[in-house]
């Protein structure tokens, strides 16, 4: 017998009726009518190719083979209750889970402290992998459920992603202590003057600054190019070299640097966070419980709170 051929309200029907000894009380039980079970009991005494039940005075008495199945099938239906129950809920501090976050590196080094200080303390067993969102995958990855959340800037994706505003910050400038340049404050026409660092991922193409300074008719030199911030102030520390970076991860990064923090001589648009997650696991509550760590770790980020031991 091929499962394809089994509807799984007729194991129920099947189970109300050995229970209840009768169809009018197994129709009471499931909320039922009677033909609707007559017409179940029907099926199923076709799909065994046996009568299952013959009455006795007001009595449905099971077969042989009834009461055969009777042990197996309640097994399954217990299991596969107990099995959709642990689907419907989730207990972070007892359930096993792992969780895998695409997250950008600037957002990586500030959200994780916070994040994993939440999941420790609620979550002893839920572990956390942070990857590099590949962000032409990453609706297909949401969809998949390979990657359960993203961290990003705002991206073009379709109504089965759902998205969620979580942080803003601003690009500030980097420079050593006593740059010649940041005497008195740093102007637009010294920042175009010097050289500078750009980071990026990407092994060519301009960053946000430079759309936005290239809209004034200016641009300016770039003389390092590399992929990590770290590695960029680090640069900015030893040399005349500037680099525009994000605050809140320039405020980070530097405090081992010593490197100034500047404002950026401009007006610049914000450099906002979203929050994604595919529709499919918006009411599912590991996932649910996931988005809420989330959101609180970047908001502890943004006040600058540090994590618990």
């Amino acid at each position: 017998m091929h499962l394809n051929r089994i509807d799984l309200n007729l194991l129920v029907v099947l189970d109300a009726i050995f229970t209840e000894g009768g169809i009018t009380k197994a129709g009471e039980k499931l909320h039922l009518t009677q033909p609707a079970i007559s017409h179940a009991l029907g099926r199923l005494r076709e799909l065994f190719g046996d009568p299952l039940f013959v009455r006795e005075g007001r009595r449905m008495v099971p077969t042989p083979l009834a009461r055969s199945l009777m042990q197996p099938i309640r097994r399954t239906l217990h299991n596969l209750e107990v099995t959709l129950n642990e689907v419907q809920r989730f207990e972070p501090a007892t359930h096993p889970r792992h969780f895998t976050v695409a997250v950008r590196d600037v957002l990586e080094a500030t959200v994780l402290p916070p994040l994993l200080s939440r999941v420790a303390t609620q979550a002893p067993s839920v572990d956390v992998s942070a990857i590099r969102a590949d962000r032409r995958t990453l609706e297909s990855e949401l969809a998949a459920g390979t990657v359960d959340a993203a961290l990003d800037v705002l991206l073009p994706v379709s109504d089965e992603v759902r998205h969620r505003l979580v942080s803003t910050d601003r690009l500030v400038v980097v420079a050593r202590k006593r740059h010649p340049a940041t005497r008195g404050g740093l102007s637009l026409a010294a920042y175009m003057r010097q050289h500078h660092v750009l980071v990026s991922s990407r092994r060519r193409g301009p960053a946000l600054e430079d759309v936005e300074l290239l809209r004034q008719g200016l641009k300016r030199r770039v003389r390092l190019r590399c992929q990590h911030y770290f590695a960029a102030c680090r640069v900015v520390s030893q040399s005349d070299l500037i680099l525009t970076m994000p605050e809140r991860y320039a405020r980070l990064a530097n405090q081992q640097f010593g490197n100034q923090v500047l404002p950026f001589p401009m007006e610049l648009p914000s450099l906002d966070a979203y929050l994604y997650w595919h529709a499919s696991v918006d009411n599912e509550p590991a996932n649910r419980w996931l988005r809420e760590q989330l959101i609180e770790a970047v908001a502890d980020a943004v006040n600058g709170e540090r994590p618990g031991p």
